[in-house]
């Protein structure tokens, strides 16, 4: 199986990317039915937002030590903060997905310009950078997982888990702050 995976990583990588987009916008397109899930109480499904920002604080400090220890060539260190941060990313979106499902998007409190011209296109800049660093963060992962440490100078990882690497931090980093308007700032 290894052996497989280990020569169809871009078809991998691309059926991980469709799958989980396919999800996230059924999700929000009202595609999947909320019938399918067991409801959650109020305060449960009103702290998921609460809890994903914490995730994703927490993933961007995971993605920053393993950065940090492969440029000290911890490779150990790296692997394990990686895969945390790739749990912590699955973590997030089976919490964002569930409560999308069962209450739909959120709706933004503040006045009608800050709307239009902060929160939107904020939003629409987080969810570019969401949507295109999936394909580099599944190769980067599917070359890890399938390669010998020695194997991966010989391919595209350092430089694809680099790009993954920038374009996850800011995609969490610009989600917090699609939380912070949804939910503190007005």
């Amino acid at each position: 199986m290894r052996e497989w995976a280990r020569e169809n990583v871009p078809a991998l990588t691309a059926a991980a990317s469709v799958v989980s987009l396919a999800l996230v916008f059924g999700a929000v397109g009202g595609v999947i039915p909320s019938s399918l899930l067991p409801r959650a109480s109020d305060a449960a499904l009103a702290a998921i937002p609460h809890l994903n920002a914490a995730i994703s604080a927490t993933a961007i400090g995971t993605i920053l030590l393993g950065w940090r220890a492969i440029s000290r060539e911890n490779v150990r260190r790296h692997r394990a903060f990686m895969l945390a941060s790739f749990a912590l990313f699955s973590a997030f979106l089976a919490g964002y997905l569930y409560r999308l499902i069962l209450v739909g998007t959120a709706t933004f409190p503040g006045p009608e310009t800050v709307y239009t011209y902060l929160y939107l296109p904020f939003l629409a800049i987080h969810i570019l950078f969401a949507i295109v660093c999936l394909p580099f963060v599944f190769y980067a992962l599917l070359l890890g997982a399938t390669r010998p440490y020695a194997e991966l100078y010989h391919t595209r990882h350092a430089q694809v888990g680099s790009i993954a690497a920038v374009l996850w931090l800011v995609s969490f980093a610009m989600g917090i702050g699609v939380y912070v308007m949804l939910y503190h700032a007005f």
